[in-house]
């Protein structure tokens, strides 16, 4: 297989400034709404990317789980590899990318935990297993083998099952507030559209950017 060769041409339209007249927030949450309609798979991930205090970066897929005038809220363990990277260095960025309509989504900006009781309140609506999951689970810590998890999550699980389960104190969620947001169109010959936002002294400013 020669990587050289594989390539794919879009061209499913383009992207003007005016059509991005508003908070790219509210974009953001449109760009969600049609990659719903699409019926893109998994139309709320997006990559996390965070670093370490000496700036050595390091990514995953999450899953966006609020979005409003305030920024994108994500949930997860805080002493995972991502939780403790957050703390020696709130700077991060978000990539959204929906292959079946040609665009991305690069969002940056500062991230910091949100309420507990916004923690408590999504904690509270996941299924079960799901919360017992995050309440077993050491994130990122090394384990044995998949058995000794699994024996762990059932233990759990019996537990939940005749006493609920609450949230543990090391699991929440996070809120990056926005300073720089990109979106991109994907166009033939690789003459791509990207609209470029930056927040300066609490407006935000907007200009096209060459592919």
């Amino acid at each position: 297989m020669d990587l050289f060769d594989i390539r794919k041409d879009y061209h499913q339209g383009h992207l003007k400034p005016e059509d991005l007249n508003t908070s790219p927030l509210f974009h953001i949450k449109e760009w969600i709404h049609d990659a719903e309609k699409a019926q893109c798979m998994e139309h709320t991930s997006v990559v996390l990317s965070t670093a370490s205090l000496s700036g050595a970066p390091s990514s995953r897929v999450v899953l966006l789980k609020k979005i409003d005038d305030e920024g994108l809220y994500i949930f997860t363990n805080y002493n995972s590899r991502k939780g403790q990277q957050l703390e020696v260095n709130n700077k991060a960025a978000l990539l959204f990318f929906w292959p079946e309509l040609e665009r991305q989504i690069n969002i940056e900006g500062k991230v910091e935990k949100c309420s507990e009781a916004l923690s408590e309140e999504y904690f509270n609506q996941r299924p079960l297993e799901s919360r017992v999951s995050a309440a077993v689970s050491a994130q990122s810590s090394p384990v044995t083998s998949r058995e000794e998890m699994e024996k762990n999550w059932k233990r759990a699980k019996e537990r939940a099952d005749k006493g609920g389960i609450t949230r543990p104190v090391y699991w929440g969620g996070y809120l990056l507030k926005p300073h720089r947001v990109e979106f991109w169109q994907g166009g033939a010959n690789r003459f791509h559209d990207r609209v470029l936002f930056t927040l300066e002294k609490d407006e935000w400013h907007k200009e096209r950017l060459m592919p």
